[in-house]
């Protein structure tokens, strides 16, 4: 009887989907309204009036990648940074207090500079700099307003402001009440703008502190990190979001300040605004305090290509950990159909339960604890990673369980996807997409994401239509491409002996 009720559900799923799906595109390309300003802004906007709320993501395109050698964790930091105020939010008296961080700044340089050198015969001087330094904290602090950008969204109705920072893209994302758009434009506006590194040092210790619990203390965090250094032998890739920790120790708010500048500006921002507006009053507002920001030169972006794989890497960490393994393969990234036809191979090999993986590996033979797959790590500007993450269940051995893997991936380069399969797999990849866009959230994200690294949010509805183009034999033919012994890096996590 469970078995009757699940393929009812799947039927029922199937039949919205179609409903959904056959004017899915249509509707969206019709209620999105897109601008560009003069300054190269680019605005997306879709009214929706379920709640009386509105959806903003402002996107950089900006990220780890974008960052110079020896300054790794430059745009995490500075994501940080970007909560501490601006010159007029938070501020008492913003010319006194220019005055002093100059000082501090000066200060904290020069105690880097001694550091980095490691000379006995300077550490009277290193003293006497961090008494200063911490003197000259304490008188600043009197002059501003911790927190404030936080307070004044908390204090209005805020929903999920957050902030994030990816190999790609730096995102800054709230929900207002409808009636907070020019709150949200006056904050945002002056963010892009005028914003204060303050607590810069104390928070430069903050990330320290976090990359020593999320990987330094962490052994999948180090497995990860290996992972993709490995992996990425030229390519910025290879470099984790939250830097180096020699780098982060280091970073100076001169280089932040010429990093936010170059790609802070608006003609390397998107912003998407969606539910209850009026797209006309709402483009008044975005005019009247965005308009003015200047656009920059960010030129064009030199990064080194990863050259073609020429043999397996492996990498292996002992640890007291549990066992776990990373198998990733070297693919193109989006818009390439190829990526698409990824995007299959992920679901089909582990979406769920009924996925051949989780069946198979997990289910019928016992060896896996866990086992997914990932399309499109750790990043999509760039050709990047298939990553299949998967732990040994005890008695079993990470060789046992990557043997079984290889097994299953021969499958899929000689055997043919059966349609029914395939059918199915579409269906969950369309109506898990179609679903990411219910909520103003959701909707706003995916727009601002697409719209930014591809040029064109319609992305979104092509997806659809690409995904169901994908054949059988696209799925032989991208599995027996990408997924050899040559194009491959495994990474081990070992239990101590």
């Amino acid at each position: 009887m469970p078995e009757k009720r699940s393929f009812f559900i799947i039927i029922l799923g199937i039949i919205i989907l179609g409903i959904a799906s056959s004017g899915f595109g249509y509707d969206l390309e019709k209620r999105v309204q897109s601008y560009t300003l003069k300054n190269g802004l680019k605005i997306l906007m879709v009214e929706r009036h379920l709640s009386p709320t509105v959806s903003f993501y402002i996107r950089h395109r900006v990220g780890a990648v974008d960052e110079s050698d020896g300054k790794t964790g430059a745009a995490h930091l500075l994501e940080h940074m970007m909560f501490k105020g601006t010159k007029t939010i938070g501020a008492k008296n913003y010319r006194k207090e220019q005055r002093i961080l100059e000082r501090i700044f000066k200060t904290g340089n020069e105690i880097d500079l001694i550091t980095r050198k490691a000379s006995d015969a300077d550490r009277k001087r290193l003293e006497f700099l961090k008494n200063r330094l911490e003197t000259l904290q304490k008188e600043h602090k009197t002059l501003f307003v911790e927190n404030e950008i936080d307070r004044l969204y908390t204090e209005n109705g805020a929903d999920d402001s957050n902030a994030s920072t990816g190999q790609d893209l730096t995102t800054y994302n709230v929900s207002l009440p409808s009636n907070k758009i020019e709150l949200w434009a006056r904050i945002e506006s002056d963010r892009m703008v005028n914003p204060v590194f303050r607590d810069f040092y104390t928070e430069r210790s903050v990330v320290m502190e976090e990359r020593k619990q999320r990987i330094d203390s962490d052994p999948e965090g180090q497995l990860f990190e290996r992972f993709f250094a490995a992996a990425f032998m030229c390519h910025p890739y290879r470099r984790p979001i939250i830097g180096w920790a020699y780098d982060i120790r280091y970073l100076d708010p001169q280089y932040l300040l010429t990093l936010f500048k170059r790609y802070h500006a608006p003609n390397n921002t998107v912003i998407a605004i969606v539910g209850d507006i009026d797209p006309a009053n709402t483009l008044k507002i975005v005019q009247k305090y965005f308009g003015h920001i200047p656009p920059e030169d960010t030129g064009i972006p030199f990064v080194t290509e990863e050259p073609s794989q020429k043999g397996e890497r492996r990498v292996q960490i002992e640890s007291d950990a549990n066992p776990h393994m990373l198998i990733g393969y070297h693919k193109p990234a989006m818009p390439s159909f190829d990526d698409y036809v990824f995007d299959v191979i992920d679901s089909i090999l582990s979406r769920g339960r009924t996925s051949r993986l989780y069946k198979t590996l997990v289910e019928e033979k016992g060896i896996a604890e866990s086992i997914n797959t990932i399309n499109g790590m750790p990043g999509s500007r760039y050709p990047n990673l298939f990553v299949i993450s998967a732990k040994p269940r005890h008695p079993h051995t990470d060789a046992e369980l990557e043997s079984a893997i290889y097994e299953e991936l021969e499958k899929i380069k000689t055997s043919r996807v059966l349609e029914r399969e395939l059918e199915k797999t579409k269906n969950q990849l369309k109506a898990d997409f179609i679903r990411n866009l219910d909520s103003n959230r959701g909707l706003a994200n995916m727009l601002s994401y697409f719209e930014i690294l591809t040029g064109d949010y319609r992305y979104i509805t092509n997806h659809v239509k690409v995904i169901e183009k994908v054949s059988s034999d696209d799925i032989m033919r991208v599995a027996t491409k990408y997924l050899t012994r040559d194009n491959r890096t495994v990474a081990n996590l070992m239990k101590k002996k």
